[in-house]
């Protein structure tokens, strides 16, 4: 029986039901002059009207420090008359989306371990789960949009790619469980993504809808084996929520995508599959589902295949009104928006149940405060960050010697986008400038060329990215390489292995690979490149802190 932290649903309104399963998009930023997308995110005074005059259930936020995080967590809950769920996307640690915190490398560099040592990347990524959890909590985000549960067994994924934990069924199987059962450490919700399996596609879902034709058999085989894993890992072990993915699979439904689609959401994922806890959209706000449906009518599809969250709905209020009339009209079934209320009740009883046991917001704020930001970066976790890079990273001759003078030409797929991985302070840009090295950053619209004759060393940033492909820069990195021939001295990548091996670099030129595109992943490349980088310890391979 729950603890009487939230109110009895017979007590609340059909609209007040329906907003409870509505999770919203601001930003993590303090002021609204900062907002970086705003026709996603809404402002302050929205948020007001979402929380306290709609009564949504949820907050995902994007942007920001981890510090104004916690400042913006504390703002929006005392703003609730009922907890709210505040979520986040941090597939590489809670650093990918606010400054401040630890920024892992993606998931895939742990599927790189597994290549020769599953147990050891099973450690990490159990570790990587519980730091992430740790520091979300910290900061008071309560929901982990993570493990990515995908089988990036497309090479062309644009929209899954490194964010996935392997290749294989079996790899992402074992990584994602050991993710899930670190991060139950602490009243923090996980979540498997993008079901029933998002890795076998070659169109962005954030632009248009992809269609896989694989048999049942298959699916069954490979994309749903991880999914399983998830939901049944062990007694109290199962992941807290699945995410749909808008993808259209014929196999199981000829008409709708998988997030609209009843056959997929309540018969094979509730039904055949048993998963009893929270079912979440991907953003309605995608290509995927906005080319083709409403926003209004996507939203009542989607509930009534069987979700119980709604995310990022592209107007808040019409979708609730939409769900509700196609409650009157018997559409929907009142008992049905009941249950995926009393489904997020058990959800934010686990992640807010030692807060109180008051009915009222003011009952269940705790004295002390909520945040605690000194757990952030810690130099533990620092060193698995650290460790997981080095041990994932490929290489092929180091040893490279700087000259006294010559130039660092620097490729992105957009300048503009890879300012979070590339402050001036960044090593990529500082070391080489210490060097006597010349920066030279150029994206794949630049017109401008290296210049020849000088010693050069490139470092290439890529990787798909949701709405940007990696492979216009890959093909300007080989003219450029090709064209810099024996001026070239080293080459460091950071970010896709796929996009590395169209590069065809051998030994001739010292050269680095890195998963990871941030300052840590730049700084320890450099090392490599150079021979300096220390040797690892053994870790203690047990699942134990």
């Amino acid at each position: 029986m729950l603890k009487p932290i939230l109110p009895d649903p017979d007590s609340l309104s059909l609209s007040q039901l329906v907003a409870q399963m509505i999770v919203v998009r601001t930003t993590g930023h303090l002021f609204d002059h900062e907002i970086e997308y705003p026709a996603w995110e809404a402002t302050h005074t929205q948020m007001e009207e979402y929380i306290t005059d709609l009564g949504v259930g949820g907050v995902i936020l994007l942007g920001g420090s981890a510090a104004e995080i916690s400042l913006r967590c504390q703002t929006l809950q005392t703003m609730a008359e009922v907890p709210l769920l505040i979520a986040a996307d941090i597939e590489e640690g809670v650093g990918q989306r606010f400054s401040g915190a630890t920024w892992f490398p993606p998931p895939m560099a742990l599927g790189e371990i597994a290549r020769t040592d599953l147990d050891l990347a099973k450690t990490y990524a159990y570790q990587f789960g519980r730091c992430t959890a740790l520091e979300a909590m910290a900061i008071g985000l309560n929901w982990v949009l993570a493990p990515v549960v995908d089988v990036n067994n497309n090479p062309a994924n644009p929209v899954i790619n490194v964010r996935a934990f392997g290749e294989t069924p079996e790899i992402v199987t074992q990584l994602t469980q050991a993710f899930i059962q670190g991060a139950q450490k602490y009243p923090v919700l996980t979540t498997a993504k993008h079901f029933p399996g998002h890795g076998d596609t070659s169109i962005d879902s954030h632009l248009s809808l992809p269609v896989i034709e694989h048999d049942l058999g298959r699916i069954d085989r490979v994309e749903l084996r991880p999914f399983k894993g998830a939901i049944s890992p062990g007694k109290g072990k199962s992941v807290d929520s699945v995410m749909t993915a808008h993808i259209c699979l014929s196999a199981l439904d000829k008409q709708y995508p998988a997030t609209l689609s009843k056959p997929i959401l309540t018969g094979l994922l509730r039904q055949e599959l048993g998963f009893d806890g929270l079912i979440v959209t991907d953003a309605l706000v995608m290509g995927a589902i906005t080319e083709t449906y409403g926003p209004y009518e996507a939203a009542v599809l989607a509930v009534e295949a069987g979700t119980d969250v709604v995310l990022m709905p592209a107007d808040v209020e019409g979708c609730i009104q939409a769900i509700c009339e196609a409650v009157r009209v018997g559409r929907l079934d009142k008992d049905q928006i009941r249950a995926s209320v009393e489904q997020i009740w058990r959800a934010k009883h686990k992640v807010s149940g030692p807060l109180g046991t008051g009915p009222t917001c003011h009952d269940w704020e705790p004295a002390e405060p909520v945040t605690q930001v000194q757990q952030l970066a810690q130099p533990e976790t620092l060193e698995l960050a650290r460790t997981i890079l080095q041990v994932s990273s490929r290489q092929g001759e180091t040893g490279f010697k700087p000259k006294e003078q010559g130039q660092n030409v620097i490729l992105v797929d957009d300048v503009l986008s890879a300012r979070q991985f590339l402050p001036r302070t960044a090593p990529a840009i500082t070391e080489p400038m210490g060097w006597g090295y010349e920066r030279m950053l150029l994206d794949s619209r630049s017109s401008q060329l290296p210049r020849t004759g000088l010693p050069t060393l490139v470092q290439l940033f890529v990787r798909d990215n949701p709405f940007r492909r990696g492979e216009p820069v890959v093909q300007l990195a080989r003219k450029y390489l090709e064209m810099l021939a024996g001026d070239l001295q080293a080459v460091v990548v950071y970010g896709s292995p796929y996009l590395l091996e169209k590069l065809s670099l051998t030994d001739d030129v010292p050269w680095v690979f890195s998963y990871g595109q941030m300052p840590m992943a730049q700084s320890l490349a450099l090392e490599t490149l150079l021979g300096e980088a220390v040797a690892i310890d053994a870790v203690d391979r047990s699942f134990t802190d």
